[in-house]
C-alpha cells in the first residue's frame, strides 16, 4: 500500500529537471528579489499590481505601483521592450499577479511572478514602507 504522497509515481528525473527549470523561468521568490534589490542588481522592474489604496498601506521599497487593471501599452511606454517585470500582489490568496502577468505577456513583455507576494515578503522578515 502506498501513501497519497507516493501515488501517483514521481516523474522521471529528466522530466522533473525540465519542469523545475522551466518553473524558474516563470517565478522568482521574495528572497531573490530582496537580495537583488539590496545589492544593486536592478535588472528588473518590481511591480506592485494591487489597487493603489491597498498598496499604499504597505509596499516594497522601490517597487513601482501599477494596478493590474491599468497595465497597457500606454502605461508601459516608458520601458524598453526587453524590460523584465516582476509582479507581486497580496500573497497566495490573491490572483492579481496572474492577471498582471497575462496582460504583460499579451503585450509581449517579459514577466515573472514573485511567489508569496506581500505575505511571503513579511514571512521572510522583510519590511514594507507606507505612504503617509
Amino acid at each position: 500500500m502506498y501513501s497519497m504522497v507516493a501515488r501517483p509515481k514521481a516523474a522521471k528525473s529528466e522530466d522533473a529537471l525540465l519542469h523545475f527549470q522551466r518553473q524558474l523561468s516563470f517565478e522568482t521568490d521574495c528572497w531573490d528579489v530582496h537580495y537583488a534589490m539590496n545589492n544593486g542588481l536592478f535588472d528588473f522592474v518590481l511591480l506592485d499590481v494591487r489597487s493603489l489604496d491597498i498598496a499604499k498601506e504597505g509596499y516594497i521599497k522601490d517597487a513601482t505601483m501599477l494596478p493590474h487593471s491599468q497595465i497597457s501599452e500606454a502605461s508601459l511606454a516608458g520601458y524598453s521592450a526587453d524590460t523584465l517585470f516582476v509582479v507581486y500582489c497580496a500573497g497566495p490568496h490573491c490572483n492579481a499577479t496572474e492577471k498582471a502577468a497575462i496582460k504583460l505577456a499579451r503585450l509581449g513583455r517579459p514577466v515573472k511572478k514573485m511567489i508569496g507576494g506581500v505575505t511571503g515578503w513579511l514571512d521572510e522578515g522583510f519590511e514594507l514602507v507606507k505612504d503617509e
